[in-house]
């Protein structure tokens, strides 16, 4: 029986020394199953001040408004982010709606949310990992990165495509009081 060797990624940075160019190994091998779980980050406008802008100390999630579930969970976001990192904006509305289009979500109908911190955006399944990832006790959500982002987000695409179904729909945005906390 014949051992197939598994196809791998291989990151390297090239020098040149005079007309000589050498290749040094910067990454370790990684097996082809999980580069396809590594995700690009997006770049995106935002104010650099502003939250999610690269010197903001805020993160911000972008969020289907009218969604229950989607409202429920920027709701458990709030209730567990101590550091009040995180900030709301409902896609529906005049500031989310230009950040939605730049990372090609339609505000009449969204598809996902995002996480932007720092500059970057990450949408999907990714945006619910980061966003985890700063909360206390929701750092072990690390793990689920080893799954391919393609299965991933077949997973959230399944969940957004019945989110209204299976979770209602309000009939206008919801949004956190002025003190952080959510309406019931």
């Amino acid at each position: 029986m014949r051992r197939r060797s598994c196809p791998a990624v291989i990151l390297a940075a090239i020098s040149e020394t005079d007309s000589k160019a050498t290749t040094t190994l910067v990454a370790p091998v990684v097996p082809r199953v999980f580069a396809f779980s590594m995700q690009a980050e997006q770049s995106i406008v935002v104010d650099p001040k502003s939250p999610g802008g690269i010197n903001s100390p805020h993160g911000l999630i972008l969020f289907d408004g009218v969604c229950v579930l989607c409202s429920r969970g920027c709701r458990f976001v709030s209730k567990r982010d101590r550091r009040g990192y995180f900030r709301f904006v409902p896609i529906q509305l005049a500031e989310g709606r230009p950040l939605a289009e730049q990372l090609d979500i339609d505000p009449d109908r969204p598809d996902s949310f995002a996480f932007v911190a720092t500059g970057q955006a990450h949408v999907k399944s990714e945006a619910a990992l980061r966003i985890a990832r700063e909360l206390p006790g929701w750092q072990w959500t690390w793990v689920f990165h080893f799954i391919p982002r393609v299965i991933r987000d077949a997973i959230y695409d399944l969940v957004a495509r019945n989110r209204y179904r299976w979770f209602g729909r309000r009939d206008a945005c919801i949004l956190p009081n002025s003190d952080r906390s959510w309406p019931s």
